[in-house]
């Protein structure tokens, strides 16, 4: 039986805010939240059911709005995990602990593939090169997997 669609629960949202408390800085602690719950966002699209995106969105921006405060959106979040910066959080021993034991909903190995996600409609709605950080850090994994290596 396949599992069901991830929803933004308050036990997701405790399991995101225990993943951004693993982060030792305030920049750091951020980096966590937006990479946390821009996988959590992409890993809840991964469903054969009709989404209401507009209701999704809301409901995503308003746990970021009491999370972080004014500023950030899902939009933001889903644009961080699309730059150079959330490959310093990926890289992170201490984040890839902190998802792989509270946020076990989102396997560890399936990171790779919702950030290729993210870069596809990234690509398919701006029209922008998709080149980068983050398309070599998706890379760089594939390998790794293939050596064994992950």
């Amino acid at each position: 039986m396949a599992n069901p669609p991830l929803k933004l629960d308050a036990a997701l949202q405790e399991k995101i805010l225990t993943v951004t408390r693993c982060g030792l800085t305030v920049d750091e602690s951020t980096g966590f939240f937006r990479t946390a719950l821009g996988l959590c966002y992409l890993a809840s699209l991964m469903t054969k059911e009709t989404l209401d995106f507009q209701a999704l969105d809301k409901e995503f921006n308003r746990f970021i709005y009491h999370s972080i405060g004014p500023g950030h959106s899902i939009t933001s979040i889903l644009q961080f995990m699309s730059g150079s910066k959330v490959v310093k959080v990926l890289d992170s021993p201490r984040f890839v602990r902190a998802m792989a034991s509270y946020c076990t909903d989102i396997p560890v190995e399936s990171i790779p593939f919702l950030l290729g996600l993210n870069l596809g409609v990234a690509k398919d709605l701006s029209k922008i090169d998709v080149r980068g950080p983050v398309a070599d850090w998706i890379e760089k994994q594939r390998l790794l997997r293939e050596e064994g290596g992950l």
